[in-house]
Order: C-alpha cells, then structure tokens, then sequence
C-alpha cells in the first residue's frame, strides 16, 4: 500500500464522533438562543391578528347598525353579521366569509349593549381566561 492509497483512505472515513458532537453542540446554541425570540413574535402576530379581526367585525357591527338601525343583541350575536335575524332593513351579509374565530381558535365574545361603548367585543388571549400579560392578555375593542 503506498502513500497516494493511504490518503483515499483517510479521506473516506467520515466525520469522528468529536467533530459530530461539537457540531451538535453549536446547532444547540444557536437554537435556544434564536427559540425564544421567535415564539415570542409567534404570540405578538396572534395578538395582532386578533386586534384587526376586532376591528374588521366592529365594522361590519357599525354596517349592521346603518343598515338597520340597532345592533345585533347579544343573543343574535356576531353570527347576525351573516344571517338575517329577523332585523328590518337587514342589507347582509356584512362578512365575506364565516364569522371568524380568535387565533387561538375560541370565538370573539360580543355582548351588547356594552359596558365600554356600544357594544364590548372581546377575546380572552392565549390563556382563554379573563386578565393576563402578555400573550395572555386580553384583546378589547374599546383599547
């Protein structure tokens, strides 16, 4: 065997377990580094979807209004943006496509008459409960 066979041999062998594991070592550094800031962004655009969609349905609510003078009760709720209610003048649907649930995938909590405005449409966050910080706090249409 001469040098030139020795070499395609060592060439050949792979990585050693050494090299795998450093390897291994920075892929996890960098991970729980990057991990973090990107679930956080994840839990901000929920939240910022959540406060278009509020503003989306608090428009078609005010359509509602115009068309027929009151809004939905609570009773009827959101779904009334869709279907007829039963309400004079109803000129709908004032959605384009079902009435959408929350990111979180809960629907919007809608009670009329309000106790911030004409109406208080809501949704809890991530937590699903009343309250939080954070990705758990709760999105309002009077904030």
């Amino acid at each position: 065997m001469n040098l030139r066979d020795v070499l395609v041999l060592k060439d050949k062998r792979g990585f050693t377990l050494i090299e795998l594991l450093v390897v291994m070592l920075i892929l996890g550094l960098l991970a729980a580094l990057v991990a973090p800031r990107m679930f956080n962004k994840v839990g901000k655009s929920k939240q910022s979807a959540a406060r278009a969609q509020i503003e989306l349905l608090g428009q078609a609510l005010e359509q509602f209004k115009i068309d027929t003078g009151r809004f939905p009760s609570t009773e009827e709720g959101l779904d009334a943006l869709q279907k007829n209610p039963g309400a004079d003048g109803w000129d709908g649907p004032y959605l384009k496509k079902s009435v959408p649930s929350d990111p979180w995938k809960r629907p919007y909590h809608y009670v009329f008459p309000g106790n911030h405005g004409d109406y208080d449409l809501y949704s809890f966050g991530a937590d699903g409960a009343e309250g939080g910080e954070g990705e758990n706090k709760d999105i309002r249409s009077w904030e």
